[in-house]
Formats: structure tokens, C-alpha cells, sequence
């Protein structure tokens, strides 16, 4: 049976009709429940207004240093084929002077933050079979969730109603003035690329982070830029290539760093992964910090991609899905001013890469 489009029912009406879907489909998760009934995540979190969520202002630069309050959370970041969960204590916020990015530079929670797409942000406290479960969910233009964080059994339970009320926006709308997602600019023709030019100022990269800025200047495609750029610095892998790593540095305990991100938050787990599971084709890190869950189908192209960096070169693994949307990257753990880990490095290069 076809799920019918809800997308005009706000508030009470919609709410109830999620509450009928999860008779239905127990254990259903709340995006897939927002798929299912035809709205945003945002939209099915904002029907619960006045049952067991409040609506919190989006005041970023106050809001996210006061996370630090909640003791030891688990902080979850995701897209469509994998999520990232790390437990930790959100602290170190940085919120740059324009308020448009930001930075979590704690040991554990270590995240990314592109703050001109976040919109709203709820407090959500619901019971569920295993008790309460406390989250502050944040949300963009278009309702996707961004980031959210959850309070663990550890957590300074005492800090949470107090931080509700003093962020509790006045009006608790259900409005979210959702936009639509701007279209996807076409890659060029990889004819059009000046691949000799894109070549050369590869070669000459100082600092990884400077690789974005690469690929705006010669107006490509993250997947077309792989391509073009020769086998001196990307090739492509098999895609089972990306749970081998994983399952090799578990066995070989070589530290990894997992970044797994959105357009609007990038989420970092830096250390050891041992307990690896798989359940049907979901892949899954299951360590006391660290939660991987990462839907294998969805990874379409992997490459080894080698950056040069005044600290030597460094190596990763880079997963897309079938529209080119980056799902995961994995390194080696270091620090700037450290060149690359050894045993990382081999343990990287011991796939044998792909003929195309």
C-alpha cells in the first residue's frame, strides 16, 4: 500500500497520523517515517509540539557551547547511506566571527559545522520501551536533520530542563519555512577541464583543507576532479575495499580517523575501531564510543585519493554514492605538523587498484 502525501497536515493532524504509522511499522525510525508520510523529518518533529517537544531558538553561537552543560552525550551525524555516532563531552566550541561556520574541537566530539543551513533546532523528550530518551535535533531549510545529540545514562540529567527553558523560543510554531533544495549545478564536460592545470596545483597542495578551494578554482566535480587527476594521486578501488580497511585496521589496531558528513555538519571519529558487525549489508562499528552504521549498498565509487601536505603526502578512502554525494572518507590519525602513519599508509595501499 502506497503511503499517502501529507504534506499539507501540520501540527495535531499529522501527528496523529504518525502515531497510526508506528502501530503499523514498530521501530520505525522518524526519517523514515517523514518518507513514508510524504513530509520533512523537520515537519514530523514540529507535529509534536505541545506532547513532548519544545521548540528552541537558533541562536548558534550561545546555544552549542551550552551542550557542554549535558555531560557526556552522544552526538549523531549522518546522510542518506551512513551515521556517525560518538559519545563524548561537547565542548571547545568555536563559532567563527561571521557565524556562518564553527568548530567542535574536543578529543571526542569533533564536528565541522556549516551554519548558514541551519534553520530550526527542537528538544525532544520521549518515552520510549527502553525509558526516556532527551535529544536536541537540529534541522535545515529544507527539513533534513543536520545534527543531533542525545543524553546517555551518564549524562547531567539536571542540566536538561534548565537548558530547555532558557532557549525555549517564544512562539512554538509548527511553521518551519521550509525552502526548496536549490538545483545541482551540472558537472562540465570533462573535455572543458584544464586537467594539466587541476594536475600541477595538486601537486602543490600544503594543507588538505585546502583542497576544496582546489576544486571551486578549476570548477569540477569532486568524482570528475578523482578522475582527471591521474593515478599519482587518485585511483579507483572496489568498492568492498572500504569494509576490508576497516576490518584490517581493527585487526592490525592502526588507529583511523571517520569523517562522515552532510552539507551542513561533518562529523570525526579519531581512534581504534574493534567490535565490527555486519547485519545483512549494513556495516557496522559497535565500540563503547563509536557507533558506524554505514548501508554498504550505498557506496557506488571508492577511491584512494593522496594529498601532498608540507607534512608529506596523505592518503585516504573516499566512498560516493550514485550521485557523486561524498558518504565517507577515512585517513589515518595524525596531527598537523606529523607526517602520515606508517603502518596507516601501508595498510592503505595494500588494495590493488581498479582498471579503467
Amino acid at each position: 500500500m502506497t503511503a499517502p502525501t501529507l504534506a499539507l497536515a501540520t501540527g495535531p493532524e499529522l501527528y496523529q497520523q504518525w502515531q497510526q504509522l508506528r502501530t503499523e511499522q514498530s521501530g520505525l525510525r522518524a526519517r523514515d517515517a517523514a518518507a513514508k508520510l510524504g513530509v520533512s523529518e523537520a515537519e514530523l518533529t514540529a507535529s509534536r509540539l505541545g506532547v513532548d517537544t519544545v521548540r528552541l531558538r537558533p541562536e548558534w553561537k550561545t546555544l552549542l557551547p551550552a551542550l557542554g552543560e549535558l555531560g557526556y552525550i552522544m552526538a549523531l551525524t549522518r546522510n542518506e547511506h551512513c551515521v556517525h555516532e560518538r559519545k563524548g563531552v561537547y565542548h571547545e566550541v568555536t563559532i567563527m566571527g561571521s557565524g556562518q561556520m564553527g568548530m567542535v574541537l574536543s578529543p571526542d566530539i569533533d564536528l565541522r559545522l556549516f551554519l548558514s543551513g541551519w534553520a530550526s533546532v527542537f528538544a525532544v523528550d520521549e518515552n520510549t520501551a527502553r525509558g526516556p530518551q532527551r535529544s536536541i535535533q537540529i534541522f535545515d531549510r529544507q527539513g533534513t536533520a543536520v545534527h543531533k545529540v542525545f543524553l546517555t545514562a551518564t549524562s547531567e540529567e539536571a542540566a536538561w530542563a534548565p537548558l530547555v527553558e532558557r532557549f525555549r523560543a517564544e512562539e512554538q510554531s509548527v511553521e518551519l519555512d521550509l525552502q526548496p533544495l536549490p538545483a545541482a549545478k551540472a558537472p562540465r564536460a570533462d573535455s572543458e577541464v584544464d586537467a594539466d592545470k587541476l594536475r600541477t596545483e595538486w601537486s602543490a597542495l600544503q594543507d588538505t583543507h585546502d583542497f576544496f578551494a582546489l576544486l571551486k578554482r578549476n570548477d569540477v566535480a569532486r568524482t570528475q576532479a578523482l578522475r582527471l587527476a591521474g593515478h599519482q594521486w587518485a585511483e579507483p578501488l572496489a568498492t568492498v575495499e572500504l569494509t576490508n580497511l576497516i576490518e584490517e585496521a581493527g585487526k592490525r589496531e592502526v588507529p583511523i580517523m571517520v569523517f562522515v558528513g552532510n552539507q551542513h555538519c561533518i562529523q570525526i571519529h579519531s581512534g581504534p575501531v574493534s567490535n565490527l558487525r555486519w547485519m545483512d549489508t549494513w556495516f557496522n562499528v559497535l565500540d563503547p564510543a563509536f557507533n558506524l552504521h554505514l548501508k554498504t549498498t550505498g557506496i557506488t565509487e571508492l577511491w584512494r585519493v593522496r594529498k601532498p601536505s608540507v607534512d608529506g603526502i596523505v592518503t585516504s578512502y573516499e566512498g560516493f554514492d550514485a550521485n557523486g554525494e561524498l558518504v565517507i572518507q577515512l585517513f589515518g590519525v595524525r596531527k598537523p605538523g606529523v607526517p602520515e602513519r606508517d603502518d596507516w599508509r601501508t595498510l592503505a595501499e595494500s588494495a590493488t587498484p581498479m582498471t579503467v
